[in-house]
């Protein structure tokens, strides 16, 4: 009984293995939806990947810095929109191919999800917007660096 409860314990406080994000890595391109977004991840390094986001539309061009590694909260997604202050997304789940991060406490969004498929990378935040259920997407596809949309 006491062995079962020792390893109960252990399993409880013995730290989780960051996910393998190499599935990520790489300069991935949507063109959907009468915008140009980019999205450019570094392999794993030490646990950490960094990543940078370009999105033009209408003529106009916002940006995110981010990074995925551990952090005092534990291991995270970490976004700087418009080099905002950091935001942590606390890894909630993964899997082959696919990864989410959740922060309750952000007003929107409260999930960042990762999805790889063949030469796709599909990218969801979702959460709430004034009590209803709100989401964005983008669709990646994967291109060699600085290609951009066709005009």
């Amino acid at each position: 009984m006491l062995t079962a409860l020792l390893a109960a314990i252990l399993a409880q406080t013995a730290p989780v293995a960051p996910p393998d994000l190499s599935w990520m890595a790489g300069y991935w391109l949507d063109c959907s939806n009468g915008r140009e977004a980019s999205e450019t991840w570094s392999d794993p390094r030490a646990g950490l990947s960094v990543g940078h986001a370009v999105t033009v539309e209408d003529g106009h061009a916002s940006f995110e810095v981010s990074h995925i590694g551990p952090t005092p909260q534990g291991f995270a997604y970490v976004a700087q929109p418009g080099g905002a202050p950091p935001t942590v997304f606390v890894l909630a789940g993964s899997g082959p191919g696919r990864v989410v991060f959740a922060n309750a406490e952000n007003d929107f969004p409260t999930r960042v999800i990762y999805e790889r498929a063949g030469d796709a990378l599909r990218a969801r935040i979702e959460g709430e917007v004034g009590g209803q259920p709100r989401s964005m997407e983008w669709s990646f596809r994967a291109v060699p660096l600085n290609t951009r949309c066709p005009a």
